[in-house]
C-alpha cells in the first residue's frame, strides 16, 4: 500500500511537472536565447486594471503561450506575459539584458526581479520620447541589475493599438554589443542602397527626361521610409521627440508606396497604350487607396495596422506586367520577376508574423521583407535599363533602316536626275524653237502695235472733239430746260390748262405752301404786330414766327386763301380758271371740273370776281400779268 501510494505521488509530479512553465537555465557560456512557445506565460486583461501587485497575487489565470511567439490577439486589452530564469551561477552585475522586438508597440513595462523579493519597474514602447530609453537602441532593452544564483521572473505589460508580436529575448552585454553594431551595419548598407539606388535614377532621369526614372526614385524612398519606421530606425533618427508619428509612419510610407509603385508600373510598361484596361483598373485602384488612407489619417488610425490591404495594389501592378509580358513587351520580364521575389517576402513576412518561419535563421525570416525589397529594386533597375536596351536596339535599327533607306533614296535620286536632265535637254531644245516664233510673232505684235498707236491718237483727237461737243450740247440742253420751265410757268400763270396740267405744277399741299410763302414774303418779313423782321419757322407749314413777340403768321393769312375750307391746290386751280376766263365761267362749270359743290364754288367766284375788279387797275400799272396776282 505505501508502495502504491509514492508511484501514485510521483506520478502527479511528474504530470504537473510536464504541464508546469518550463525555467530557462542560465550560465555564462550562454550568451543568447529567444524565449517561445511555452516558455512564455500569458494572461488578457479584458479590464486594463490589473496592477502589478494584483498579478502578482494570482494563483491562477495565466496561460501557456501555444505560438511561437505570443501576441496581444485583442489590442484592445491589456496583457502580461512572464518568464522564469533560472541562474545556474552568479553572473557579473549589468552584464545582461532583456530585449523586446517589434518595434510598434505602444507601451512596455518590464518588472525585474532583485535580491530580497522586490521589484524594479522599466518603462519603454513608441509612445515614449527615444531619449528616454536605457539605450539609444531600436528595440526596447531592460538591464538585468541582479543575476545572483537562483531562481527569477520576470513579468512584462504590453499595450498597443495593433497586434504586435512579443518577442523577448535574453541577451548579454557583449552578445548584444556585437549584435546591434553587426544589425546597425546591415541597416547602413540596407539604405545605403537605397540611397543610391536613387541618386542613379535621378541623374538618370536628368539625362533623359523619362518620368519613370522619377517615379521610380519616389517608389524606392517610400520603401526606404516604411522600413525605417517598421524596424525603429524613423523613430531613433527622423522623429525621437515625436512619438506620435510612430502611429502614422508605417501607413504613410506604405500609402506612399503603394501609390507610386502603380504611377511607376503604368509609366514603365506603358500601360495605357498596351492595355487600356488595366490602366483604368490601376487608376481606381489609386483613388480608392488614396480615399482609405484619408479615412485612416483622419478618422481611424487605427486601420493603418491593417497593412495586407497593400497586397491589393501591388497585386494589381504584378499582374498587369504578367499580362503586359505575355502580350509581347520584353521589357516587362524583368518587372514580373521583381515582384514575383518582392511576393515571396511578403509571404516570407507573414509567416514569421504567425511564427511559422522558426526553421528559417532568425535574421533571414526577420529582414525577409527588406531582403526581397533590395532584390526587388536590382530587378527593376535592370528592368528600366532592359527597357532602355530595347529602345536603343529599336532606335539602332531604326539609323540602320534609315541610313539603308537613304542609300536606297541616293540611287534613286541619281537615276531620277539622269532622266530629268534628259527631258530638260529636249525641253530646251524645244524652247529654242519657241523662242524663234515667239520672237517673229513679237515682232509682228510690235508692227500692229504701232499701228494701234497711230489709231489710238486719232481716237483721242475725235473723243476731244466730241467732249467739246458735248459741252455745248450741255450748255443748250440746260438753256432748253430754263426756256421749257419758263414757258410751262407762263402757262401757269397766263393760259387754260386742265387740272391735271395744272396739279403738275402744284401737285400737293406742301408745294401750294411753298408757293405762297415765296409770294407773300419776296421782299422780306415783317411781322404784322410789332414790325420785326427777324422770324423763324412756326409750327405750320412754311408759317414764320416773330422772334419778337412770337406771333405766327401762317402763308395764308392776309391772301385771298385766308379761312380757305377746300384742299389748297384746287383752290389755287379755281383761282387759274376764273383769272383765265377774265370771271365769264360759272359755278356750275367750276363745281363740274373741281368736284365741289356749286354753292362753295359760286362763293368763291364772288370773292375773286371783286378781288380782280379793285385790282385791275393796279395790274395794268405795274404790268404784271398771271393769276398769282390775284393772292395777295
Amino acid at each position: 500500500m505505501k508502495k502504491l501510494l509514492l508511484f501514485i505521488y510521483y506520478l502527479c509530479f511528474a504530470v504537473f511537472s510536464l504541464h508546469a512553465q518550463p525555467i530557462l537555465r542560465i550560465d555564462k557560456s550562454v550568451q543568447q536565447h529567444k524565449f517561445t512557445l511555452n516558455e512564455i506565460e500569458y494572461l488578457e486583461d479584458n479590464t486594463n486594471r490589473l496592477t502589478f501587485s494584483d498579478i502578482k497575487k494570482l494563483r491562477s489565470g495565466f496561460q501557456k503561450n501555444q505560438t511561437y511567439y505570443p501576441r496581444n490577439n485583442n489590442h484592445e486589452y491589456t496583457y502580461w506575459f512572464r518568464v522564469n530564469v533560472r541562474f545556474t551561477e552568479s553572473m557579473s552585475i549589468n552584464n545582461s539584458i532583456i530585449e523586446l522586438f517589434d518595434q510598434t508597440t505602444d507601451e512596455v513595462k518590464a518588472y525585474l526581479p532583485e535580491a530580497g523579493g522586490n521589484y524594479t519597474e522599466s518603462i519603454s514602447g513608441a509612445n515614449h520620447d527615444f531619449s528616454s530609453r536605457l539605450y539609444h537602441h531600436k528595440n526596447f532593452e531592460f538591464l538585468i541589475k541582479d543575476s545572483q544564483k537562483g531562481d527569477y521572473t520576470y513579468y512584462f505589460k504590453v499595450k498597443s493599438h495593433n497586434v504586435v508580436n512579443v518577442i523577448i529575448v535574453y541577451r548579454t552585454m557583449d552578445y548584444f554589443v556585437h549584435y546591434a553594431l553587426n544589425e546597425y551595419l546591415t541597416f547602413g548598407l540596407f539604405y545605403g542602397m537605397i540611397l543610391i539606388f536613387c541618386f542613379h535614377n535621378l541623374l538618370m532621369f536628368f539625362a533623359v527626361k523619362k518620368k519613370q526614372y522619377l517615379y521610380y526614385v519616389f517608389y524606392i524612398l517610400s520603401i526606404g521610409l516604411y522600413e525605417m519606421s517598421a524596424d525603429g530606425i524613423a523613430f531613433q533618427y527622423l522623429w525621437p521627440g515625436y512619438p506620435m508619428f510612430n502611429h502614422y509612419g508605417n501607413g504613410i510610407a506604405l500609402y506612399l508606396a503603394s501609390i507610386f509603385a502603380l504611377i511607376f508600373s503604368k509609366e514603365l510598361l506603358q500601360v495605357k497604350q498596351r492595355a487600356p484596361r488595366f490602366y483604368w483598373l490601376i487608376n481606381y485602384v489609386i483613388a480608392v487607396r488614396t480615399a482609405y488612407f484619408l479615412y485612416c489619417l483622419f478618422f481611424n488610425k487605427s486601420l493603418f495596422a491593417y497593412k495586407f490591404v497593400d497586397i491589393i495594389p501591388l497585386s494589381i501592378a504584378f499582374i498587369t506586367g504578367v499580362y503586359i509580358y505575355k502580350n509581347g513587351f520584353k521589357s516587362a520580364r524583368f518587372f514580373v520577376l521583381a515582384y514575383s521575389i518582392l511576393f515571396l517576402g511578403f509571404t516570407v513576412k507573414a509567416l514569421s508574423a504567425l511564427g511559422y518561419t522558426y526553421f528559417l535563421p532568425a535574421p533571414v525570416s526577420y529582414y525577409s521583407l527588406s531582403l526581397c525589397f533590395v532584390v526587388e529594386m536590382i530587378l527593376l533597375s535592370f528592368a528600366i535599363g532592359d527597357q532602355v536596351r530595347i529602345l536603343r536596339k529599336e532606335k539602332d535599327d531604326a539609323r540602320e533602316q534609315t541610313i539603308y533607306q537613304m542609300e536606297l533614296n541616293n540611287s534613286l535620286k541619281d537615276s531620277i536626275n539622269r532622266e530629268l536632265e534628259q527631258q530638260v535637254n529636249v525641253r530646251t531644245r524645244e524652247l529654242v524653237e519657241k523662242s524663234d516664233e515667239v520672237q517673229d510673232q513679237k515682232e509682228i505684235i510690235e508692227r500692229q502695235n504701232r499701228i494701234l498707236l497711230i489709231v489710238n491718237q486719232q481716237l483721242e483727237q475725235q473723243a476731244g472733239e466730241i467732249s467739246r461737243m458735248n459741252v455745248l450740247l450741255e450748255k443748250d440742253n440746260v438753256q432748253l430746260k430754263t426756256n421749257i420751265e419758263k414757258v410751262t410757268e407762263s402757262r401757269a400763270l397766263s393760259t387754260e390748262l386742265n387740272f391735271e396740267e395744272f396739279s403738275a405744277k402744284y401737285p400737293d399741299q406742301e408745294t401750294c405752301f411753298r408757293f405762297l410763302s415765296a409770294l407773300k414774303w419776296k421782299d422780306g418779313f415783317t411781322c404784322t404786330r410789332c414790325e420785326n423782321s427777324t422770324y423763324c419757322a412756326g409750327r405750320l407749314p412754311h408759317s414764320r414766327r416773330c422772334t419778337k413777340c412770337s406771333y405766327e403768321e401762317s402763308a395764308l393769312h392776309n391772301t385771298i386763301f385766308q379761312n380757305n375750307r377746300i384742299p389748297i391746290n384746287k383752290a389755287f386751280y379755281l383761282t387759274y380758271l376764273i383769272y383765265s376766263t377774265n370771271g365769264t365761267i360759272s359755278s356750275h362749270q367750276l363745281s363740274e371740273k373741281l368736284n365741289i359743290r356749286q354753292s362753295t364754288c359760286w362763293a368763291y367766284a364772288i370773292r375773286i370776281r371783286k378781288v380782280m375788279q379793285d385790282k385791275r387797275r393796279s395790274r395794268k400799272k405795274s404790268h404784271e400779268q398771271g393769276w398769282s396776282t390775284l393772292v395777295m
